[in-house]
């Protein structure tokens, strides 16, 4: 892999991961949610989840998946189903008063394993990112290289950017919370959330692989 395909492959990541979806709509509402700290362990799971599926897609293993009848079928209604459900939740969730001192919204608190297992569901289930492991990834890797240093490389970058793109979401989410002391403010906010979540979900099913 040359250095000119290596940046290239910066530069679509980077645009690609900053566009928002479930995973940084997730972590955006943690962040308001739960607080600047506790949204960390919902960016560990969803990072968990990029990282084993581009593993397997090293291993061969989405190709794999991909080809099975059906397999890709019902990981994408599982995706759609939870995506509703998170959004059907975040709009039906009581407009609960904010504390901008850091903590979050002043509701029971979610466990670490709790936070860590919804960003995995989300990050896992995400049908996007199969299909793109399986054939965007390996349009960067060189046939005539040794394959396994060439997709470390990638697999290490793309966790890097999207870690970088999950903390900005975080803070802003921080950041957001502070307007959303007001429980109008913050029954708008639930409201936004739920139907991005909806619509993120309603796509979803309109993702098949080529």
């Amino acid at each position: 892999m040359t250095f000119q395909t290596w940046w290239l492959f910066v530069v679509a990541v980077f645009l690609l991961c900053g566009t928002p979806g479930p995973n940084m709509l997730h972590i955006l509402s943690r962040s308001v949610e739960m607080g600047l700290k506790r949204s960390f362990f919902a960016m560990a799971g969803c990072l968990t989840a990029l990282v084993l599926v581009l593993t397997a897609s090293a291993a061969g293993l989405t190709t794999l998946l991909l080809a099975l009848p059906g397999v890709f079928e019902v990981l994408r209604y599982l995706g759609v189903a939870y995506l509703i459900y998170l959004g059907v939740k975040a709009w039906r969730s009581d407009a609960a008063p904010v504390d901008v001192g850091g903590e979050g919204v002043l509701s029971p608190r979610q466990s670490v394993g709790r936070l860590f297992r919804g960003g995995f569901t989300i990050g896992v289930s995400n049908p996007k990112l199969i299909l793109f492991a399986a054939a965007f990834l390996p349009q960067f890797v060189h046939a005539g290289a040794p394959k396994a240093p060439q997709f470390a490389i990638l697999v290490i970058t793309f966790a890097l950017v999207e870690a970088f793109w999950y903390l900005a979401y975080a803070f802003g989410g921080h950041s957001l919370s502070r307007y959303l002391a007001i429980p109008k403010l913050r029954r708008i906010f639930n409201r936004i959330a739920g139907g991005i979540f909806v619509a993120f979900g309603l796509a979803l099913l309109k993702i098949k692989p080529s």
